[in-house]
C-alpha cells in the first residue's frame, strides 16, 4: 500500500499511479448478496445452474458490484494519513468492458487524473480506477471517481 500524509501531497502526482490494490475473491455469496441488496436477481447473476448454459458458461458479478468495491479497493492501494473526512462527489466515463466470472479475482489500480484545491484545505480529485479480472485481458471496469477529502 502506498502511503501519503497530506492531500497537498498527491497535487503534484496527477497522472501518476496512486497504488493498487489486493486481489479480492469474487464468490457466489458476495453475488447473492448484492443481488438481494440491490434487488437485482437477473439469473446470469444468481441462477448458476442456469448460468452454466448461459453466454459466460457461468454466474458472473453484477457490473454495478464490481464498481461498488471503490471502497474496498482503495483501502488496500493507498492512504493519505492526514485526512479527516472525504466523500464520493461522482463518477465520470464508468465503463463494464469484461464480465467478472464467479470464482474469479479482481484487483483495482489507480491512477490520478486531476486535483483541486477547495474550501479548508481539501482536495477534489478524480481519480482513474481500472479493475482487472484474474486471467481476462482486458479490464473489468474502467471508472472515474471525483473524491472530495478534507484535512
Amino acid at each position: 500500500m502506498k502511503s501519503f500524509e497530506k492531500i497537498a501531497d498527491l497535487q503534484r502526482l496527477v497522472g501518476e499511479s496512486l497504488g493498487m490494490s489486493e486481489w479480492l475473491l469474487i464468490d457466489q455469496e458476495r453475488v447473492n448478496r448484492f443481488a438481494d441488496a440491490t434487488g437485482d436477481h437477473q439469473w446470469i447473476h444468481v441462477d448458476v445452474e442456469r448460468a452454466k448454459a448461459g453466454p459466460f458458461g457461468g454466474t458472473i458479478a453484477h457490473g454495478f458490484l464490481t464498481l461498488s468495491l471503490l471502497p474496498t479497493f482503495s483501502a488496500t492501494a493507498f492512504e493519505i494519513k492526514e485526512t479527516k473526512s472525504g466523500l464520493n462527489y461522482g463518477l465520470d466515463k464508468v465503463r463494464f468492458i469484461t464480465p467478472v466470472p464467479v470464482g474469479k479475482r479482481v484487483r483495482a489500480h489507480f491512477r490520478l487524473v486531476e486535483w483541486t484545491a477547495i474550501n479548508h484545505g481539501g482536495a477534489q480529485m478524480k481519480i482513474e480506477m481500472t479493475v482487472e479480472c484474474e486471467g481476462a485481458e482486458k479490464p473489468a471496469c474502467i471508472a472515474e471517481s471525483i473524491l472530495r477529502l478534507f484535512p
